[in-house]
């Protein structure tokens, strides 16, 4: 028997298709617009936000007959913002500049929906290793999302991926750009996040005709 029952898997798979946080429960909007101009950004987030809910799923799981009712918001709030900050003090010690970069962005993550949902809707009322599970699942689904919009963005908007010209030299008029394509200024600014992800859900009801709604 495999490491992972097929009930189990499903809490992987499914968020990244069919239960997909951003495309399908519509959470967690504004991270996917306002750090996908370039991909790196985009990559770092989604790490992040694996990290915080794939842990904090599992430690909200193991204090969840300890914590009293009234209180469970307040604990899931620290909970979440001390592995923010343990996020935010690994970057700027190790990556400062993408740090300064992702500026207010890393902390906004204390109030991700997705983050609070998951913790509240499942690590609440399942054990520690689905709930890590689900964590993973759930963040994973969110970053394929961020990391798509993100490359076509960087792509489109600046020729490059990573930093690096990958469709020729604009000033100079080298690969693409000496048969006359330009760069999409639009891809680069926060409104074209929004109509890339929008065609991301169209692709995916298109594809399952179970998820368009009556």
């Amino acid at each position: 028997m495999g490491l992972l029952s097929k009930k189990d898997s499903k809490l992987i798979l499914d968020p990244l298709a069919d239960d997909n946080p951003i495309t399908i429960q519509v959470l967690g909007i504004c991270s996917a617009l306002a750090i996908t101009a370039q991909l790196k950004p985009s990559i770092v987030m989604a790490i992040s936000v694996v990290f915080v809910l794939s842990v904090g799923n599992v430690v909200i799981s193991l204090m969840r007959n300890i914590i009293p009712s009234k209180i469970r918001i307040i604990v899931q709030l620290i909970v979440v913002a001390t592995l923010v900050i343990i996020v935010d003090q690994v970057l700027k010690a190790f990556a400062y500049s993408l740090s300064k970069e992702l500026s207010v962005f890393i902390g906004l993550i204390i109030t991700n929906c997705i983050i609070m949902g998951r913790f509240e809707a499942f690590a609440l009322a399942n054990k520690p290793w689905r709930s890590f599970l689900d964590g993973i699942g759930n963040a994973l689904g969110y970053g394929v999302i961020l990391i798509i919009v993100g490359f076509f963005r960087e792509l489109l908007g600046s020729g490059t991926l990573f930093g690096f010209k990958v469709l020729g030299d604009s000033v100079e008029k080298t690969g693409l750009y000496a048969f006359g394509y330009e760069n999409n200024g639009f891809m680069v600014l926060p409104p074209m996040a929004l109509i890339v992800v929008g065609i991301i859900i169209w692709v995916q009801r298109s594809r399952n005709k179970e998820l368009i709604e009556d």
